[in-house]
């Protein structure tokens, strides 16, 4: 059962069939063609775009020998990165990270591969990835892809999408300068939402990283035959590379969390000036708020009712009173 988002597009297969001396290419094949196509002397890689057509899994899976259980965790795209060795193959599964054109929102799908002993399979989501250049290289006479084995093609693969990380990294460090400076400039409530929402999306990118690191550090010390040591070396320099990409995803969760604490600080701060001219202005005030009410009661026996000049006499009272008020708090700097 296919466990994702629902697909209408018709799934697709690119096929690559390649030696030392020799590489063809092979588009949108059916199922009957990568059958008769097992014959084929070299190394066979498939990709298929389009998990949804399960019984075109199903028969990949039985064309090379595949578990069920195995069949059933392609199926599945809610799976973390993890790693999985069978009797003549090994399970990989990672996250690949991209922005769709003319999109800001983070397109997170999952990558199948299948390491056999002479054929790589890989199954995605839909169509669209990160392995343009690892096709290119493959079609160039004498690249070390074409002389090595199925494991520097996996190798090759997953430094791709690894590489593609920091291209993900570069874009959030400008998102997160350009929320930096907002914050300095202009504190709003819509601040305070991009900022919740760039963290939200870069603890997505660490659930979908993080495990990776235990996935090529399993994969470095993997002991099938199916793994030279050779690769072994390029799968380390992936290692590095994938600790480097969880260190900036840490650093990037510490920078945004210190920006809602600097916003909130900002807004309490401003709240505090603001209350504190409201009471300065209180305290002004009141007294002679009480002195007009004091005056207001008209009492007959008020003395200073028939003054001539009381009413110039309390103004004067009144004005001392605000500009000593004023003076006090002046000298204390509480303004």
């Amino acid at each position: 059962m296919y466990i994702g988002e629902p697909k209408t597009d018709t799934a697709y297969i690119s096929a690559f069939y390649y030696n030392a001396q020799h590489c063809e290419q092979q588009q949108g094949i059916g199922i009957e063609k990568i059958i008769g196509n097992r014959s084929k002397p070299g190394i066979t890689w498939l990709n298929i775009d389009g998990l949804h057509d399960t019984a075109l899994v199903e028969r990949i899976g039985k064309t090379f020998g595949i578990s069920s259980l195995t069949l059933e965790d392609i199926l599945n795209t809610h799976q973390r990165p993890k790693l999985d060795e069978y009797g003549n193959y090994v399970y990989v599964v990672v996250k690949m990270l991209h922005y769709p054109k003319g999109s800001d929102e983070l397109e997170i799908e999952q990558v199948s591969f299948l390491l056999g002993n002479n054929f790589l399979l890989s199954f995605q989501e839909a169509p669209g990835d990160t392995f343009d250049f690892v096709r290119t290289r493959l079609q160039l006479d004498n690249s070390a892809l074409r002389l090595n084995g199925t494991d520097y093609l996996l190798y090759a693969l997953l430094d791709t999408i690894v590489d593609n990380y920091f291209i993900i990294m570069e874009r959030l460090s400008s998102r997160i300068e350009d929320l930096e400076e907002q914050l300095l400039n202009n504190s709003d409530e819509k601040l305070l939402t991009d900022i919740y929402w760039l963290k939200k999306e870069i603890n997505r990118i660490r659930r979908s990283v993080y495990p990776l690191r235990e996935v090529i550090a399993t994969l470095d010390r993997n002991e099938s035959r199916l793994m030279t040591p050779n690769t072994k070396w390029y799968i380390r320099d992936v290692y590095d590379h994938t600790v480097q990409v969880i260190e900036s995803i840490e650093n990037f969760r510490d920078i945004t969390s210190t920006m809602i604490d600097l916003y909130l600080s900002g807004t309490s701060h401003r709240m505090n000036s603001i209350m504190k001219i409201l009471t300065i202005m209180s305290s002004i005030f009141i007294p002679l708020t009480f002195i007009a009410g004091v005056y207001g009661m008209n009492f007959e026996h008020m003395p200073e009712l028939k003054w001539a000049y009381g009413y110039f006499g309390v103004l004067i009272v009144m004005f001392f009173i605000a500009f000593g008020i004023l003076w006090y708090v002046k000298r204390k700097k509480w303004l």
